[in-house]
């Protein structure tokens, strides 16, 4: 043998062993660890968890970057999807076990510009590994890492199974990753329901997810497509005359980006979000031994919220709220700025917690020209009561942080009261500006008029009290307290306990409070689940006390369930990314009142929405029966409405977030600026047949109308001296004083008032005398003298001891 050759096979020899060997090094993890069997069989790929609905509807996701992924099975994908891929990216994909020797060889000749040499698997495998390593050396090293990682999922997978786990995790681009979430991103449809020339489209992104992106670049965009489109022709895919056909025909999207302004329940969702992490902190995963990621370990979360009453409580909040928003801008302390006077301290925390004052702040800017930045004029998108939810507009940075803290905002909760499931949650006006939820346990404002019921119930239960006990209507006097209320014009007579709830005579409630006692008082709300520290003070009879939506309507289930409370509930169960059930979570209620005493505060609650401050409610919705109570506090800061059928409870707040800003007439009222959102749901719940909410329903009656009924509530006086109670506050006008066209020279919102809306308004008018006076520092309304006597037997079907 020749020298010459001695030398190539020695060093052919020595490079081939050389060769073999750093696959064993690379095999055994010497350059770092590749995933085990069962990581190939299990891949541990980010995966996002996603949020369904009641119905099965994908609601929403959490992820972080690179873990927006849903994954599907094979059957889910259309087969369009498949042929494209392999005709595009790997034509001899069912041929190979996971290397081609002929696709490497062509990359390696031509230096990879007739292709590269990866086939699907191998693209699998790379993906696999957190990013594409950019060293020459450290990239050889991956790319035999690749080839081992291939040949073992080739080994371990049939082909169907590596074509789902490649499209389940191959980005497209804009955050979007799986085929899934591309379909329903550029097209709004599920994967196995894309035609040809869709999954074209979707397949050609893959070689460039930017410069190809239909969106952005459509005609790259439809070149690339049709390139696809030739390769499938080109692997009988197509035939030719298809192949002619398809690439005539334009890219038509649908597109719709997720995150996480969009989709059902935004604010609903957050909320959840913080549940499910720190069940993720306390649940153990059995596969890595770590807790659970909610980022990425393709938890299913499977809710309470039914999607149609999810809309129509948006959208009975989107029909309310602009024409209360165009009352509160009219008003002269919002038009010329009063509102603001005594406020600079808002004004100055809102600017310094900007975005605008830290990022000046950054670049050495002093404070003095920070401040004077935020009065000059720049163009700016902001908040508007339209179809977008925004608008384009010039002012300055602190006429817009003016602008954003003078809307009104609300919340908004539905659920069944047996069965404690929340069925829809809006927790503010528009989630994309306003992230601050005002649903949740942690979310609390003055209540009003509408903690009275728990009042009257706890009178009924532990008092011996009836519908028709007579209660004196004079302002009482607490030794040590003060009087309660404070100042108010009383009419010193006596009325009917289901009088004094019809009307909310507040002197009538606090002679109430007076035989129950404040400690008493606040012992019941903490045995009906009301957990907030409730200070005993008489005036929280009035409703001087801040608690939440949620916990209000988990006091108010007690009513419509017979005496039970039912803890609100929105999970159903957890599982994991394969189906299996992590967790199934059950109603919690437990009995704290007796059947008869929730049934006769139930019935006493029909007295509002028959004659009461929430008056007519029950006909125009016109169903059999139904309970209601609403609120209103100091200065309408906030306004209530709570109100129950048999088979739905369901609440809403309305107020600003500064609780100086408010409406400064009877629009205000809880009976004229929340009801109308309560009742337009309703209206459409009872008009949609599919729900199931029936309008004949009646509320189950006892056996037994009363028991318990002697208790010794008189010597219940609590000893502790408290702050005085709340005084009145006068002179808030009427609705018509208020009303005139807003100045869009300062506020940049539209200044008439459609048909619609003013007939709003002049309801307000005519009826704000007539609604509920603030609960905590208004006079008591006087019901109307032909409606004193006979309204227990309006309500209860029986006579009133006053007409015997």
């Amino acid at each position: 043998m020749k020298h010459s050759a001695r030398v190539f096979w020695k060093v052919f020899l020595i490079g081939f062993a050389a060769f073999a060997l750093l696959l064993i090094l690379i095999n055994v993890g010497v350059f770092g660890k590749l995933p085990s069997l069962s990581e190939l069989e299990n891949p541990s790929i980010l995966q996002a968890t996603e949020i369904y609905a009641a119905d099965g509807t994908l609601m929403g996701k959490y992820y972080r970057e690179r873990g927006n992924r849903s994954n599907v099975d094979y059957h889910d994908i259309s087969k369009h999807v498949v042929n494209a891929l392999v005709a595009t990216e790997d034509e001899r994909f069912y041929e190979h076990s996971g290397i081609d020797g002929r696709s490497v060889a062509r990359a390696i000749i031509f230096l990879g510009r007739e292709g590269g040499g990866s086939t699907i698997t191998q693209q699998l495998a790379l993906n696999m590994f957190s990013e594409r390593a950019r060293n020459p050396i450290t990239r050889v090293i991956q790319k035999l890492k690749e080839w081992i990682i291939a040949i073992k999922l080739e080994r371990n997978f049939t082909k169907q199974e590596i074509l789902t786990l490649y499209l389940n995790t191959v980005p497209f681009g804009e955050n979007v990753y799986g085929i899934r979430n591309s379909s329903l991103t550029f097209f709004q449809k599920e994967p196995d329901r894309l035609n040809v020339e869709e999954a074209a489209v979707l397949v050609g992104m893959l070689k460039g997810n930017t410069i190809y992106n239909p969106r952005k670049n459509p005609k790259n965009a439809m070149n690339r497509r049709n390139v696809v489109l030739d390769q499938m022709a080109k692997n009988n895919y197509l035939t030719a005359t298809e192949n002619q056909k398809l690439k005539l025909k334009p890219i038509v999207l649908n597109y719709r980006k997720q995150d996480e302004n969009a989709g059902l329940a935004p604010y609903f969702r957050e909320v959840l979000r913080d549940d499910i992490k720190q069940w993720c902190k306390n649940t153990t995963n059995p596969a890595t031994g770590d807790p659970y990621d909610i980022y990425k370990d393709g938890l299913r979360i499977y809710t309470t919220i039914n999607p149609r009453m999810q809309l129509y409580a948006e959208e009975a909040v989107a029909k309310q709220m602009p024409v209360l928003q165009k009352a509160l801008n009219a008003q002269g302390s919002i038009k010329k700025g009063g509102v603001w006077k005594g406020h600079n301290n808002v004004l100055d925390a809102a600017m310094k917690n900007s975005e605008r004052w830290k990022n000046a702040k950054e670049d050495g800017l002093s404070e003095e020209a920070i401040r004077n930045s935020f009065k000059q004029k720049v163009p700016m998108k902001i908040f508007a009561w339209n179809s977008k939810r925004e608008k384009d507009t010039v002012m300055t940075p602190l006429d817009s942080i003016k602008y954003h803290r003078q809307m009104l905002q609300t919340s908004f909760m539905v659920m069944d009261p047996v069965t404690g499931e929340v069925k829809a949650w809006v927790g503010g006006i528009d989630f994309k500006t306003y992230k601050f939820d005002h649903v949740n346990l942690n979310t609390k404002r003055q209540v009003g008029s509408s903690i009275k019921p728990f009042l009257y119930c706890e009178a009924i239960e532990e008092a011996g009290f009836t519908p028709e006990t007579p209660v004196e209507n004079v302002v009482q006097d607490f030794p040590g307290y003060g009087l309660v209320p404070a100042k108010a014009e009383c009419k010193g007579n006596t009325v009917s306990m289901a009088s004094a709830l019809t009307y909310s005579l507040n002197c009538a409630t606090a002679y109430i409070m007076k035989q129950i006692g404040p400690k008493r008082f606040v012992e019941f709300l903490n045995n009906i689940n009301i957990k907030t520290k409730v200070e005993p003070y008489p005036s929280i009879c009035l409703g001087a006390v801040d608690l939440s939506m949620y916990e209000m309507l988990y006091g108010y289930t007690m009513f419509a369930n017979q005496g039970f409370s039912t803890q609100p509930t929105y999970i159903t169960r957890i599982e994991d990314r394969n189906g299996n059930v992590l967790e199934s979570f059950q109603t919690k209620m437990n009995q704290v009142i007796s059947e008869s005493a929730a049934y006769t505060t139930t019935k006493m609650l029909g007295g509002p929405v028959e004659m009461g401050t929430a008056a007519g409610l029950r006909s125009r919705l016109g169903v059999a029966e139904l309970a209601g109570k609403t609120g209103t506090t100091n200065d309408n800061a906030d306004a209530w409405f709570i109100g129950f059928s048999p088979q739905l409870l369901a609440g809403t707040w309305i107020g600003c977030d500064d609780r100086f800003i408010r409406l400064e007439s009877g629009l205000g009222y809880g009976g004229q600026a929340a009801r109308p959102i309560w009742e337009y749901f309703f209206k459409k719940v009872y008009a949609d047949k599919t729900l199931g909410i029936d309008p004949l329903a009646r509320f189950p009656q006892p056996e037994k109308l009363r028991n318990e009924l002697t208790y010794d509530y008189m010597n219940i006086i609590d000893q502790t001296p408290p702050p005085g109670a709340e005084g009145t506050d006068q002179g808030n006008g009427m609705a018509e004083q208020y009303l005139a066209a807003p100045d869009t020279s300062n506020v940049p919102v539209e200044s008439s008032l459609n048909a619609e809306e003013q007939k709003v308004l002049n309801e307000a008018n005519q009826n704000g005398r007539k609604d509920e006076k603030k609960t905590t520092d208004k006079s008591a309304v006087e019901p109307p003298k032909e409606k004193k006597k006979g309204i227990f037997r309006k309500i209860f079907g029986k006579k009133d001891k006053k007409d015997e």
